[in-house]
């Protein structure tokens, strides 16, 4: 299981390399999807949305504008908390999905759709 994120799909000034990278992970989870499979390992990538959490320095979560501008853009109208991704995860690595493979799986609550 790798990590990505919604600014592999939609971009914001100043991410370009914190992007750049995420959607190396992307890329790397297909290969990786390929090369393990022999061995009946999937691997799939997670691309949360914006979360409330530290990164930017806690903006997110802090800040009520930016909240509210990131909620305003998302379907469920409400930015995500840890608690959304973790769940989603553990979802992703049961053996009831383990015919899932190579996938990007945003967990955005449709941020930029």
């Amino acid at each position: 299981m790798n990590l990505s994120s919604g600014l592999a799909r939609f971009t914001l000034p100043g991410y370009s390399a914190y992007a750049s990278m995420k959607g190396a992970i992307e890329v790397l989870t297909r290969y990786m999807a390929k090369e393990l499979g022999h061995r009946q390992i999937a691997v799939n990538v997670v691309a949360p949305g914006e979360i409330e959490t530290d990164f930017a320095g806690g903006s997110v979560r802090d800040n009520p504008e930016i909240n509210n501008f990131i909620a305003s853009q998302t379907a469920l109208g409400r930015v995500g908390v840890p608690d959304d991704i973790g769940g989603a995860i553990a979802a992703l690595l049961s053996e009831d999905n383990r015919w899932v493979n190579a996938q990007r799986i945003e967990v955005s609550g449709g941020q930029s759709i």
